[in-house]
C-alpha cells in the first residue's frame, strides 16, 4: 500500500495544528509528524482513502483565522520506510518498557525491551495513543489471559502483552505490509507462538477474548464496536485509543455502552486519548 503525504504550513502553529489534525484524522489520515518548522505538519493517508476534493475542502474552505499552504506527494513503501527510520528514536515508557529498533543499542536493567523494525506500520510507541496503551498494559494483570490486538500495526502492543504473560495472544491487521511486519517483529522478540491474522473485524467471528486492545481511529472503533463487544468475554477488559479526548471520548463511551461495555477510566496527552472499558 502506498501513502499520500500532505505537507502543510500554517501561518501560526497553535491551535491550528491540533485542530486540523483532528479534521484530517476524520478524513482518513493515519499518522502525523512535525515538519521542518513548528508551523509545519506532515500527514499520511493511504492512497486508497485519499480524496483530493475532501482534503482541499478541509484546508481551503474554512472560516478560521489561519493561512494554510500545502502540497501533496505519493510516498511509496520503500520511501515510507526511510521516513520512519530517519525519524525513529528509542522510547522508554514509564521507566519500564524500552522500545527500540535493531539499529539502536540495548538498555540494561529495563523490565521489558521490545525490538521493532519501524518500516511503515503504525505503532512505534512515539505517538501518544500507542504510549498510553503501553501505560495501560503495564498496569494490567495479563498473566494467562487471552488477548487480542486489533489493528496491530507493528505488533508492539501484542508483543508487550505476550511478555507480560498473556496467552494466547492474537494480532489482527488489514494491511498486508503491517501483517508481514508483525510476523518479523514477533520473531525478533521470540514470541513465535502468537497468532497473526490478515483481516478486519469480520475475522473475529466465533473468537472470544478476555482482553482486547484496539488502537485504531474513532470511525473504525464506532463502526466495529458490535464485533468487539461480541468477541469480548463477560467481565473482560477492552482498551480503545486513536481518538481525541475533547472531540471523541464521549462518542466512544456512548457507543461502547450500547453494547454493554462500561467506561472505567481514560488517559489523555496532547489531546490524544486512550480509554479502558469492562464488559458487564
Amino acid at each position: 500500500m502506498n501513502y499520500i503525504e500532505i505537507k502543510i504550513h500554517f501561518s501560526a502553529a497553535e491551535p491550528w495544528k491540533e485542530i486540523f489534525s483532528s479534521f484530517l484524522a476524520d478524513a482518513g489520515c493515519e499518522s502525523f509528524m512535525d515538519g521542518d518548522s513548528d508551523n509545519d505538519l506532515l500527514c499520511y493517508i493511504p492512497d486508497n482513502l485519499y480524496d483530493a476534493d475532501n482534503i482541499k475542502n478541509i484546508l481551503e474552505n474554512h472560516d478560521l483565522d489561519v493561512d494554510i499552504k500545502y502540497e501533496t506527494q505519493e510516498i511509496e513503501q520503500q520511501d515510507w520506510n526511510a521516513v520512519w527510520e530517519s525519524n525513529y528514536t528509542p522510547v522508554l515508557i514509564a521507566d519500564r518498557c524500552y522500545i527500540r529498533a535493531p539499529f539502536h543499542p540495548a538498555m540494561e536493567g529495563v523490565e521489558y525491551e521490545i525490538l521493532i523494525e519501524p518500516k511503515m506500520s503504525f505503532g512505534t510507541a512515539h505517538h501518544e495513543t500507542t504510549s498510553q496503551m503501553i501505560e495501560y498494559l503495564l498496569e494490567e494483570d495479563l498473566k494467562g489471559k487471552s488477548v487480542l490486538d486489533m489493528g496491530a500495526g507493528t505488533g508492539v502492543l501484542a508483543i508487550l502483552a505476550h511478555k507480560r504473560g498473556a496467552h494466547p495472544v492474537t494480532a489482527i491487521d488489514n494491511d498486508e505490509w503491517a501483517y508481514n511486519n508483525n510476523l518479523e517483529n514477533i520473531a525478533r522478540n521470540h514470541c513465535e507462538d502468537m497468532e497473526v491474522i490478515l483481516g478486519d473485524a469480520s475475522a473475529l467471528k466465533d473468537r472470544h477474548f478476555e482482553f482486547i486492545i484496539a488502537n485504531i481511529n474513532r470511525n473504525i472503533l464506532v463502526n466495529d464496536m458490535p464485533a468487539y463487544a461480541e468477541a469480548l468475554l463477560p467481565g473482560g477488559t477492552i482498551l480503545f485509543s486513536g481518538f481525541y479526548e475533547d472531540n471523541d471520548l464521549e462518542i466512544i463511551k456512548q457507543r461502547a455502552a450500547e453494547f454493554g461495555i462500561e467506561y472505567q477510566s481514560h488517559k489523555a496527552k496532547n489531546r490524544w486519548c486512550a480509554m479502558k472499558g469492562v464488559k458487564r
